[in-house]
């Protein structure tokens, strides 16, 4: 199959993590895969956390870590712990990074998702939650799939998921798209982390959730 494919080059890029997310880890600590692998071997015997925090390494090649370059976990996390219910572009057996062109749609799409988390807590009246927006800048040519319709359906991720298991098993980077949740934006999803730049912290956000909507979303001063 052909595909049509769009150039990324030092693009800024936005996602947003839960604000417990842990700022740093082993991934921060070291310079390449031969390092880790010997550093998180003799971590793993003495801290019977690790694994927890570092996830399932066996989702993710260490060649494919940007190792050395700013906030790597949040780059890698996404992989190591993949969320088993899946995504748009995975059925949950393996994870991606998922970005967008502006905050806004990055809030949007995290707004959509954490409303339904709350919706599905029996007697659910109020809460919060706060996300750390990141700023990630990538490279690297991915599948332009803005053009497929059926891939963007807002409910229905039979066909985008088909796609993705697709992409990934052929060995592309991403895949960019229209953003579903936020008009006149554009969203990626990446298969892999290996040509991020940097990701960055930047700004925070409350989500606030009335019992039945995340009626709220406001900007917040925390420190990391």
């Amino acid at each position: 199959m052909s595909h049509t494919y769009s150039e990324l080059n030092s693009q800024e890029v936005y996602r947003l993590v839960n604000s417990k997310f842990p700022p740093e880890s082993l991934f921060d600590d070291v310079a390449d895969p031969d390092e880790f692998d010997a550093i998180y071997a003799i971590q793993a015997k003495t801290n019977p956390r690790i694994q927890d925090e570092i996830g399932k390494l066996n989702l993710i090649a260490t060649n494919e870590i940007p190792f050395g370059i700013d906030g790597v976990n949040y780059v890698t996390a996404p992989f190591t712990h993949a969320n088993p219910d899946g995504s748009r572009f995975s059925d949950g057996t393996f994870g991606m990074l998922y970005v967008a062109d502006k905050m806004d749609a990055a809030i949007a799409e995290t707004r959509h998702h954490q409303e339904k988390i709350f919706n599905n807590i029996a007697g659910l009246h109020f809460d919060s939650i706060t996300m750390r927006g990141i700023v990630v800048t990538l490279s690297g040519k991915v599948v332009d799939c803005t053009s497929n319709k059926v891939i963007h359906d807002p409910n229905d991720y039979s066909p985008s998921r088909a796609l993705g298991s697709q992409l990934r098993k052929d060995g592309e980077l991403g895949i960019k798209y229209k953003a579903v949740r936020l008009s006149n934006a554009i969203c990626w999803g990446l298969f892999s982390p290996r040509t991020v730049h940097s990701a960055i912290q930047s700004k925070h956000y409350e989500f606030i959730y009335d019992g039945a909507t995340i009626a709220h979303v406001r900007e917040i001063n925390l420190s990391s």
